[in-house]
């Protein structure tokens, strides 16, 4: 995967849940509706490697598995993640400059095989300023995205992970990044646990270059149709 790199299509659905069977209708409706899958421990831990080279038959699977741990453990885990089939792989920026930039290098040389780009998670989109880690509280989250972002692009990292109401801010300062936004919401879905939340729309338009979303597709009545509401939010104003 180069720099500059996009999904035709932008939208990543999160498959949040845990059976097996459910993933895998799931994937089979969606299959050449949305740009890629995503998936994370609950199912990894559960069926592991085969699930990611399974669902790499229908679209480019995004692996989030958010790896933060000693430089080491982290590039043996992204060329496991790698070698399992996934295009995306998470890792958390919080693991320093030392680890990405080896992951940076560890990137160059898989992207070189086949299509395959590290994300960098900022802060999670989870968070709020008032459930912020007691150690990082007083520092606004703002400030420590684009902290992050900053290290983990001058480590070599290109993929980005953040909230919509950062891209904007992060688009400003790296252009070229691929970023990516959770916490996409359409007005009339459940906002969940999420807290800095943004339209698909309105996140394209500041910069976004991918929209992971979850429950609003997966635990609708209709994920079809949820999906076709997004794109039509994209369409209005050429989002795509």
């Amino acid at each position: 995967m180069k720099r500059g790199m996009k999904l035709e299509n932008p939208i990543i659905v999160a498959l949040d849940v845990d059976s097996l069977a459910r993933c895998r209708e799931l994937a089979g409706v969606l299959a050449g509706k949305v740009g890629a899958f995503k998936v994370g421990p609950r199912l990894c831990v559960r069926y592991g490697a085969d699930l990611v080279r399974e669902l790499a038959a229908h679209a480019p699977v995004f692996v989030d598995n958010k790896y933060l741990d000693i430089p080491n453990t982290m590039e043996s885990a992204i060329r496991a993640t790698f070698e399992a089939g996934a295009t995306f792989a998470t890792v958390h920026a919080w693991a320093g400059p030392e680890a990405l930039k080896r992951l940076a290098a560890v990137e160059a040389e898989l992207s070189a095989q086949r299509p395959f780009q590290i994300l960098v998670v900022t802060v999670l989109t989870s968070y709020s300023a008032d459930t912020l880690p007691p150690h990082v509280r007083a520092v606004p989250i703002s400030t420590q995205v684009r902290e992050l972002a900053d290290m983990s692009v001058s480590c070599g990292l290109q993929g980005l992970v953040c909230s919509p109401e950062e891209v904007a801010d992060l688009r400003r300062s790296h252009p070229s990044a691929f970023l990516v936004t959770p916490g996409i919401r359409l007005p009339s879905d459940d906002k969940g646990d999420q807290k800095r939340i943004m339209g698909p729309r309105e996140a394209r338009e500041l910069g976004a270059s991918a929209l992971v979303i979850g429950r609003p597709i997966v635990d609708a009545q209709e994920p079809v149709a949820a999906v076709e509401r997004v794109l039509a939010d994209l369409a209005k104003k050429g989002s795509l």
